[in-house]
Formats: C-alpha cells, sequence, structure tokens
C-alpha cells in the first residue's frame, strides 16, 4: 500500500497529460482569399504571380485575408495593405 501512495502523483501527473492532449482543440487552418470587386477569390493554393494574381503596393486596400465575405481579418507580413489585383481570374477558385 506504502508503495502505490508514492506512485500517486505521478499517476495524477500521467492521467493530467492524457486529459490535456485529448480535449486540446486542434489549430485551425487559415485560408488566404482576395476581394477583386465584389468576387472573392480562394488563393491558399495558389502562388502569386503574372498568371493568377498580385498585390498593388500603391493602394492602401488589403490585399489577403484569412476568410472571405468581409469576415476575415487581412493576413499581415508583406502583402498586409496591398491592394488585390486579379491577373487571369480563369486560373482563381472563388471563394464558398
Amino acid at each position: 500500500m506504502n508503495k502505490f501512495l508514492k506512485l500517486l502523483p505521478a499517476l495524477a501527473l500521467v492521467l493530467a497529460a492524457a486529459f490535456a492532449v485529448a480535449f486540446s482543440f486542434p489549430k485551425t487552418q487559415t485560408g488566404m482569399f482576395g476581394k477583386d470587386g465584389t468576387i472573392w477569390y480562394d488563393v491558399t493554393e495558389t502562388e502569386p504571380d503574372n498568371d493568377t494574381y498580385l498585390c498593388d503596393q500603391s493602394d492602401p486596400e488589403g490585399c489577403l485575408y484569412d476568410a472571405p465575405f468581409d469576415v476575415g481579418n487581412p493576413i499581415g507580413g508583406p502583402t498586409q495593405g496591398l491592394k488585390f489585383i486579379v491577373q487571369n481570374s480563369t486560373r482563381l477558385t472563388p471563394a464558398q
């Protein structure tokens, strides 16, 4: 019985760690979205170039957002505060 009482703190630690892992929420992965006029595009897996889209550095509008339809926040980094410009809409996927 004495050995069991000595192992009780270690058992509690293992049990607490198991519960922490089991009940933690997974981190949600955000996408990347750009707005051209009234159309939102999902550019999560699209590289910006002259045949997809670009971010104009001379305009203070947002370029990429973490969610479409004016509910997302601007994504930080070098594209924050830049205007989203569609180069070829056939190579982009509209957001849903």
